[in-house]
C-alpha cells in the first residue's frame, strides 16, 4: 500500500513506527508476540496509559471527546503497524463498544462520569448480552430488571462474558416488559457496577485451557434507574448499534497479515515429512494465496467502511461482510499455521507460553502459541453473533431479500 500513500501519510506512518519502536514495553511486545492471550491486565494496561498520555487510544472516537482526528488512511495505516508491532490488543469493551453507545445516547451526567475512566483505562468494562438459550438469538434474553422507585432490581444469568473476572463495569441487555409484544422490544440497556451486592462471576475454562470466559449471575441486584441508556423499552436500538461498531473492529487485517508471515517462515523452514520443505509444495503455496487474495479484499472492504466513518457516516448491516470474512480468514490462517508447523505445533504446555515461565521450550518462537490460538479462535466465528447470523442480516437488510 506503501506506493500509493501521499508524502504526509507516508510522514505518518514513520511517525508510528517510531512511536511504537521507542515507547513499547520490551516484555509487553515479546509476550505478545509469542502468545497474546497471555498478556496480564497490567501490562496490557501500562499499554493502555502509554497510548492515552500520547492522545492515540481512541482513534475512532469524535476529537472533542479524545478522539484522534485522523482520516480512514492514516487509522488504517496505524492499524497496520500496530500489528506490526506486536502491541497488545486492549480491551474493546469500553473504547469500542459501550463508549460509543455513551458518547452518542448517554445523559452528560452518564458521560462525565464514564468516558474519562474509559479514556484513560482507569475502569475495564465487559459485556452483558448472551444468556444460556439466548446466544444467536439475543432478543430471547430473559434477565428481568424490575422498576422500584429509582432503581432497577436485576435477576438472571449472563454467559460466555470475556473477561469479566478483571472488569469494574459491564453493560447489560436486561427485559424490562416481558409482555411487549415482539421480542425485540422491551429490552434495556443498563450499565451496572461488578461491585454491587448480589453480582457473581464464575470462570469457564475454554478448551485452551484459559480462563477468558465467564458466567455471570444477578441476584436482586439493585441498578440505579440513571444508570439506564436512552429510553427504557428501546435497548435494542442501543445494542444494534454497538454491535455494528464491533463487528468492523472484528476484522482484524493487522493481525492476519502477521499470521501469514508467520506461516511463510514455518513453511520455508518445517519439513513436509518427505525430506522437504513444506513451502516447495504448490498446494500449500496456492492455499496459503488464495487466503492472501481474500484478505486483500477484506482490507479493501475496510477502508471503505473507515472512509465513510470519517465522513460522518455510521457502520450499516454491511460491518457484517467485515466479521464474516475476518473471522473466517483468522481460522482458516490458524489451521495453516497449524500445518505448517506440523509436529511442533503439538507440544502445548500452557506455561511455556508466559516469557517469565521456568519451562522448557519445545518449539521454535514462530509456532509458539500457535494451538492456543488455534483453538482459542475456533469460537470467532460464534462470538459478536455467529456467522450464520450474519448471512441473515446480509440478506435481509443489505440484498433486501
Amino acid at each position: 500500500m506503501d506506493a500509493t500513500l501521499s508524502p504526509e501519510d507516508q510522514a505518518f506512518r514513520e511517525e508510528v513506527r517510531a512511536f511504537f519502536r521507542e515507547n513499547l514495553p520490551e516484555h509487553i511486545r515479546r509476550q505478545t508476540e509469542l502468545a497474546p492471550s497471555y498478556v496480564s491486565k497490567e501490562g496490557t494496561r501500562t499499554w493502555h496509559k502509554i497510548l492515552y498520555n500520547k492522545g492515540w487510544i481512541a482513534p475512532k472516537w469524535p476529537k472533542d471527546l479524545g478522539g484522534t482526528g485522523w482520516t480512514a488512511t492514516q487509522r488504517h495505516i496505524f492499524e497496520e503497524e500496530y500489528q506490526r508491532a506486536n502491541a497488545p490488543r486492549l480491551s474493546p469493551f469500553g473504547l469500542v463498544m459501550v463508549g460509543p453507545v455513551i458518547y452518542t445516547f448517554g445523559t452528560e451526567e452518564q458521560k462525565q462520569k464514564h468516558l474519562p475512566p474509559i479514556l484513560s483505562g482507569d475502569v475495564f468494562w465487559c459485556q452483558g448480552y448472551s444468556e444460556p438459550g439466548a446466544g444467536s438469538d439475543l432478543a430471547s434474553l430473559k434477565t428481568r430488571a424490575i422498576r422500584e422507585g429509582d432503581h432497577y432490581v436485576v435477576n438472571g444469568q449472563k454467559i460466555w462474558t470475556s473477561h469479566a473476572h478483571h472488569a469494574d463495569w459491564i453493560f447489560a441487555l436486561v427485559r424490562t416488559d416481558p409482555n411487549a409484544p415482539k421480542k425485540q422490544e422491551g429490552i434495556s440497556f443498563l450499565l451496572i457496577d461488578l461491585s454491587a451486592p448480589g453480582v457473581e462471576i464464575r470462570p469457564i475454562i475454554s478448551m485452551d485451557g484459559g480462563h477468558y470466559l465467564n458466567e455471570v449471575f444477578f441476584t436482586d441486584v439493585k441498578v440505579p434507574v440513571e444508570n439506564r441508556i436512552g429510553e427504557e423499552n428501546k435497548g435494542w436500538t442501543y445494542a444494534k448499534f454497538l454491535l455494528g461498531n464491533e463487528r468492523t473492529g472484528i476484522a482484524g487485517v493487522g493481525k492476519s497479515r502477521r499470521k501469514i508471515e508467520r506461516i511463510m517462515v514455518a513453511a520455508q523452514e518445517e519439513s513436509n515429512g518427505e525430506g522437504g520443505r513444506l513451502w516447495d509444495q504448490p498446494d500449500f503455496r496456492t492455499r496459503l494465496a488464495d487466503i492472501s487474495a481474500r484478505l486483500d479484499a477484506l482490507e479493501t472492504s475496510n477502508l471503505r467502511m473507515l472512509a465513510r466513518e470519517t465522513g460522518g457516516g455510521t457502520v450499516g448491516p454491511e460491518a457484517s461482510l467485515l466479521k464474516i470474512n475476518g473471522t473466517e480468514i483468522e481460522q482458516a490462517l490458524n489451521e495453516l499455521l497449524v500445518e505448517a508447523l506440523g509436529y511442533y505445533a503439538h507440544p502445548y504446555e500452557r506455561e511455556a507460553l508466559r516469557i517469565d515461565a521456568n519451562v522448557d521450550v519445545a518449539v521454535p518462537d514462530h509456532g509458539r502459541g500457535a494451538m492456543n490460538e488455534h483453538l482459542l479462535r475456533r469460537a470467532a466465528s460464534i462470538y459478536g453473533g455467529t456467522n450464520e447470523i450474519q448471512r441473515d442480516i446480509i440478506a435481509k437488510r443489505v440484498l433486501g431479500l
